[in-house]
């Protein structure tokens, strides 16, 4: 594979992995890269425009620094274009860069974007906006919102457990769910998930079939309320299906529309959004070509 000749990068400067952003810099250097484009921000929802900018360039490639925050930032933005997009995990979760198999190292990341194979994956979209790894309301949303940056920065993925913890014993909402125009679900749930891939927050294998390139989404429902519930349906999805709890329910569906009886925080790839008490998500097959792993 040739050496691509503009290579674009946008950076979240406060994430760090190996030698930094200085040692990035570096390598791309050593490689023989032509001309470099390179932009930083301080906080992933500056980076969309940031993006634009650089898509404007038209480069051969753009290479992405941050976690998963900064990743679905980004590619809102590149979705539908033909830029491939090379991801360099390092951030807390890194979720989407895992379940592609690219590994939260500065080399071998930075050899698998320049080297790789590109392979266009589907990206969910909810209410305007794309998500790479999965939305979620509920539990799921509630535990994102209060693992804020500083937590994260000083407990890692202990950040999401803590606050998991926090909210096992908050109330169900009464939730409605339609998938591809059919009710599914109408009952008390204490989280709503859909996905893009199978592994999410934790580690928790949450779609035992879910894949980023098969033109769907998974939803999953979680009914458990209370420490021993959610203890019974986590250790189900340790060491088994998640299909299997008698408190989780799964299906795919290319559209899954929402509604809540009350006003919950949703979050995307790990970002918490605005309250609401109703949404939709698609699926875009193909939106974005990503490095992977040859």
């Amino acid at each position: 594979m040739r050496t691509p000749r503009t290579i674009a990068v946008v950076a979240h400067q406060r994430k760090t992995l190996d030698g930094g952003l200085d040692e990035l810099r570096r390598r791309l250097s050593d490689f023989g890269v032509g001309d470099l484009l390179w932009e930083e921000v301080d906080k992933s929802r500056k980076a969309p425009k940031k993006v634009k900018s650089l898509i404007g360039e038209k480069p051969d490639l753009l290479l992405v620094w941050g976690g998963d925050g900064m990743v679905q930032r980004a590619l809102d933005v590149v979705a539908g274009s033909k830029v491939p997009v090379g991801i360099i995990p390092a951030g807390t979760g890194n979720l989407l860069a895992g379940n592609l198999g690219i590994p939260h190292d500065l080399e071998k990341s930075l050899d698998i974007a320049l080297c790789g194979r590109r392979h266009r994956i589907d990206l969910g979209k909810l209410d305007g906006e794309h998500f790479g790894v999965m939305a979620g309301v509920g539990f799921d949303g509630a535990m994102i919102r209060d693992a804020d940056r500083k937590m994260k920065d000083r407990l890692g993925k202990l950040a999401y457990v803590w606050t998991g913890l926090r909210h096992v014993n908050g109330e169900a909402a009464s939730a409605r769910i339609l998938v591809d125009g059919v009710k599914w679900f109408d009952d008390e749930a204490s989280c709503v998930l859909i996905g893009n891939v199978g592994t999410i927050t934790g580690g928790i294998r949450a779609f035992d079939d879910a894949k980023p390139d098969d033109g769907w989404l998974d939803v999953g429902v979680a009914t458990a309320q209370g420490a021993l519930e959610w203890a019974r349906a986590l250790g189900t999805m340790a060491v088994g299906r998640s299909d299997r709890s008698p408190f989780v329910r799964t299906t795919r569906a290319r559209r899954i529309d929402v509604k809540l009886k009350t006003k919950m925080v949703y979050e995307l790839d790990g970002g918490a959004r605005e309250e609401t008490t109703r949404f939709t998500a698609t699926v875009e097959p193909g939106a974005v070509k990503i490095c992977l792993p040859r």
